[in-house]
């Protein structure tokens, strides 16, 4: 391994700025898309289905280039690949601000994933090989809470920009953004490298590629067609393949000198708690997100601006805490830190859970909103430490991957398993709900309850709003409407209740593995 380090000093710290800097753009993204998609459908005059490729392309190309980049990186230089990926996001991102049509944004999206995929995992393995000792506890703390601080202020900025100008505006922001962070990457970035010895595995890349995109297809299969079932052949299909692509990697990879992946690094118990604590974290905490951003402006009436002030309760305590518990990753234990951190996110839940009914106000919740915020500030800097100290610095480039491709997998199974969850809840306690609105005659309660079942839960008050010339036909047509509301409210509710307890268990499963698994390491540099 051939490894040129930054010397002590200012410039360290400058490369974690530009670091963080790319980081935060290329995160934002994931979030600031969902409160403008209403927008880009409106004037792409488009389906809402279509529409969502605008996530579910930037999601798959995203997973799917994560451990490809990293590789490339560790083989390449990993300032030259970041900067490579860097500048592949800045340009999709003009390309998508220039789109005419949903195709093309579909198309410029997927380009932004291919490029902050690239960000997300270099960059982690660039602070590993740059920082050691308490001070990479430190950067790790700073790098991890610019993750929780982006990934909360995606629906504020993502309002405002919308509210000044247009929605061409969130991709625009990071042209600039961009070429700060790619002349800061020229000048303060230092070239790296992994395990260069013998040749490529340019087999094991293409089956990764196959295995990842087929894993996360399957499960978006899934998510946009929730009432297919798991063995439909366009889901089962795709998820099966996955897997055989696994096994075939995981062979492929035992036989090869030089593989894509070493596989010995599976044989830390400490690394294996890592990855499972981050799939954990991916599908307790950041799938929820998906689902919050819909409760707070399509049910308790919050505009996109209002939803993103609110939930700075999470964002401000993942920006003043981060670097702290970075600093003390380094005095603390590790996996009872990720562990404590993941139960105070299965707190602030469980807050929320008890606050959410039909009259709930902002001050009901935001003690949970408090908690999530401070569990996620805690997990995700010895989270990161943790992984890098369980295996070779030869191997951090791989290691930084495959963690990352497992938080990706994570929050793609937890948007899954959610949906399923508030449906299989939301369907039946919708149906009861109408039925018993003694006013509506039964024609009525099967046209609506079959409207609001195909509409989904995530609609479901549009469904009430298109029923207002409907009611318009009773003399009592208001307080119809009025019992509509509260039929699907109270039906979302419920749902909403099971996908916090679901939210619950994951964060549990993660902070048990994270316990028993991860243990500290004997010396601080491999």
């Amino acid at each position: 391994m051939k490894t040129k380090t930054n010397a002590n000093g200012a410039r360290r710290w400058l490369s974690l700025a530009t670091l963080c800097v790319a980081v935060f753009m290329s995160l934002l993204d994931v979030t600031i898309v969902n409160v403008a998609l209403p927008t880009i459908q409106k004037s792409f005059n488009e389906s809402f289905g279509d529409v969502q490729w605008i996530i579910n392309a930037y999601t798959l190309a995203y997973a799917v280039v994560l451990l490809v980049a990293s590789k490339l990186g560790d083989i390449f230089g990993r300032k030259r690949i970041f900067f490579i990926e860097l500048t592949i996001f800045t340009l999709g991102s003009l390309a998508s601000a220039l789109s005419t049509t949903g195709l093309q944004l579909n198309l410029f999206r997927t380009i932004q994933g291919i490029g902050g995929a690239g960000i997300m995992g270099l960059s982690m393995t660039i602070v590993a090989s740059t920082f050691v000792g308490r001070d990479r506890g430190l950067a790790f703390g700073i790098w991890s809470s610019v993750i929780g601080v982006a990934t909360a202020m995606g629906p504020l900025l993502g309002g405002y920009l919308i509210q000044l100008f247009n929605w061409r505006a969130i991709f625009m922001i990071n042209v600039p953004i961009g070429v700060i962070a790619l002349l800061g990457a020229i000048y303060f970035v230092d070239e790296s490298y992994g395990n260069r010895q013998g040749s490529i595995d340019w087999i094991g890349m293409l089956i990764s590629i196959a295995m990842v995109f087929s894993l996360v297809f399957g499960l978006v299969q899934k998510e946009t067609h929730s009432a297919w079932h798991w063995s439909n052949l366009h889901v089962a299909g795709y998820l099966i393949a996955g897997i055989v692509l696994l096994i075939g990697f995981v062979l492929l990879e035992r036989h090869l000198k030089s593989p894509m992946i070493d596989l010995t690094i599976f044989k830390s118990i400490s690394f294996d708690g890592t990855i499972i604590a981050a799939f954990c974290l991916g599908a307790g905490l950041y799938a929820f997100f998906t689902y919050l951003t819909i409760w707070m402006p399509d049910y308790l009436g919050y505009s996109a601006m209002q939803t993103g002030v609110r939930q700075l309760a999470i964002s401000i305590f993942s920006m003043i805490l981060g670097p702290i518990a970075g600093m003390l990753s380094g005095r603390w234990q590790k996996r009872w830190m990720i562990s404590g951190g993941l139960l105070l996110i299965g707190c602030g839940f469980l807050v929320i859970y008890h606050a959410v009914s039909l009259n709930v106000m902002y001050i009901d919740f935001v003690a949970g909103f408090a908690l999530l915020g401070i569990g996620n500030a805690i997990v995700n800097p010895p989270l990161s430490s943790a992984a890098m100290d369980s295996v070779k610095m030869s191997q951090v480039g791989m290691a930084s991957g495959v963690m990352n491709v497992f938080r990706q997998l994570g929050i793609s199974f937890g948007v899954v398993i959610y949906g399923l969850r508030l449906s299989h809840i939301y369907d039946p306690t919708v149906a009861t709900n109408i039925k018993a609105i003694s006013q509506l005659p039964q024609q009525a309660v099967t046209g609506i309850t079959k409207g609001l079942h195909q509409a989904g839960p995530m609609a479901g008050h549009t469904v009430v709003e298109s029923a207002k010339r409907f009611t318009e036909h009773y003399a009592n047509g208001p307080e119809v409407l009025r019992q509509m509301n509260k039929a699907v409210f109270s039906a979302f509710n419920q749902g909403y209740k099971g996908v916090l307890m679901t939210a619950i268990t994951l964060v549990v499963v993660g902070a048990v593995a994270a316990g028993f698994m991860i243990k500290e390491p004997h010396h601080a540099q491999k």
